[in-house]
């Protein structure tokens, strides 16, 4: 079945702040700078702001508070690099390139998000974890629509914090004082000499980028590989520098640096949007943070301790709510009223059309994605809704409409439906009590994938 066509949900950026005379000046000829920051396996409830107790992310909860929360925002996939390609490419996993970490890499003929505002005039970097496919060659982030790449090309390389090198671009960068023992041809392993955490390079390479840019319009995707494990490393698998603010508790090991990892990324997090204030950019720039798929049971951490999928059920890897249900913060002071929460129904495949909307650019035809954009700017009455959301992995399949969810289990078929409005947790199957529905949704699952 062939995708839906896509027509922009909002028109173009002229039109949509035609309020205010001085738009052009203050957003640049491309529209606003936009800032997409990726968190990796961090759960729906590792934030303070989604119900998070122990764990302390004071930047990200200020973010939220100072724009739009979603309760309802949904990964691309339950693992990282088909949901990294769903939020490039702006269609759902039924229709994606990449569908599992398995080999396999994005084809010319896949139009990406930075491609897109590449040709609109913005200047475009990646920072961190790219790990779209497997395996990237050197130069990959560049043939996809990216001025500038820093960091780990293969999602394997990523596991390691202290790698022994990284790659600027289609360039291999040693990092002194870094040595790993055995190390695979991929680059994982456990390091055995650490002087240069991966991470901190990465968010000062943002603020970098940044400074540089600041005089004219900028697309920087982060994708952080904070808080996934070093699972070459066992249950020493959550690197950090440090424990703190978390050494004194009688925590287990793992779950004290799953936790410092978290609250380090949320401080970088807040540099970042210090540094935007500080070059005046505050106003110009909307700012999205999120994560690419439910929590992890690895590196010795368990997503139970710190109750990491909140309300959910479900991890990385299972297509339950937990599983796929993820944080979105947007801030964009002066645009996005402050403290808002929305539970408008949204995924990472609605990036790219929101992206087109802000550059005043023409959405292209045939992707699953719905512009999120009227619900940014608080005009709900102009949103688009999708019908249903949709996700394949592994052999499972699960599919969001309204308040229906439904997940097919392999090897049986069998499948499973939720209210998700009286059972958010999914503890109640009711597929028995619903034929008529269950049938609906399989049918949604037969035409959803290609």
């Amino acid at each position: 079945m062939s995708r839906p066509t896509l027509c922009c949900a909002v028109v173009v950026l002229a039109a949509v702040f035609a309020s205010a005379s001085t738009d052009a000046a203050e957003t640049g000829p491309a529209g606003p700078n936009l800032v997409f920051i990726l968190a990796d396996d961090l759960g729906y409830g590792d934030l303070g702001c989604y119900g998070q107790k122990r764990i302390k992310t004071p930047a990200l909860d200020r973010m939220a508070a100072e724009g739009i929360r979603f309760t309802d925002h949904y990964a691309g996939s339950t693992v990282c690099a088909p949901s990294r390609c769903v939020l490039m490419t702006g269609v759902h996993t039924g229709h994606a390139r990449i569908r599992s970490n398995s080999p396999g890499l994005l084809e010319p003929e896949d139009v990406t998000v930075a491609e897109l505002l590449k040709q609109a005039g913005y200047t475009t970097a990646a920072i961190g974890k790219w790990g779209i496919g497997h395996p990237p060659p050197p130069g990959d982030p560049q043939q996809n629509g990216f001025d500038y790449f820093f960091g780990y090309l293969n999602m394997w390389h990523a596991h390691n914090y202290y790698p022994e090198y990284l790659f600027r671009n289609d360039q291999r960068v040693p990092l002194v004082g870094n040595k790993v023992a055995q190390p695979r041809p991929d680059g994982a392993g456990v390091a055995i000499q650490r002087a240069q955490y991966a991470h901190d390079l990465f968010a000062e390479e943002a603020l970098e980028f940044i400074e540089r840019n600041h005089e004219k319009p900028f697309f920087l995707y982060l994708p952080l590989n904070i808080p996934h494990a070093n699972n070459e490393a066992g249950r020493e698998g959550m690197e950090v520098p440090s424990l703190e603010p978390y050494a004194d508790t009688d925590w287990p090991e793992p779950q004290k640096g799953h936790a410092a990892m978290i609250t380090r990324m949320d401080a970088d997090v807040g540099r970042l949007l210090a540094k935007l204030k500080e070059l005046g950019l505050d106003e110009k720039t909307l700012v999205l943070f999120s994560s690419d798929n439910g929590p992890h049971r690895e590196g010795g951490a368990d997503p139970d301790f710190n109750d990491s999928n909140g309300p959910l059920r479900g991890i990385k890897r299972d297509l339950y709510e937990g599983g796929i249900r993820v944080p979105l913060i947007a801030r964009w002071p002066g645009r996005i009223a402050p403290g808002q929460v929305t539970d408008h129904v949204s995924a990472f495949w609605d990036f790219l059309p929101t992206a087109c909307d802000l550059a005043g650019i023409k959405t292209p035809p045939n992707l699953d994605g719905i512009s999120y954009l009227p619900t940014l700017l608080g005009r709900e009455h102009e949103q688009r809704k999708h019908e249903y959301l949709y996700w394949e992995f592994g052999g499972k399949q699960a599919v969001r409409m309204g308040k229906w969810k439904a997940v097919r289990l392999p090897p049986t078929g069998d499948t499973e439906l939720f209210d998700l409005d009286s059972d958010l947790g999914e503890t109640l199957d009711i597929a028995e009590k619903h034929p008529e529905i269950v049938e609906g949704l399989q049918g949604v699952m037969r035409s959803s994938h290609r």
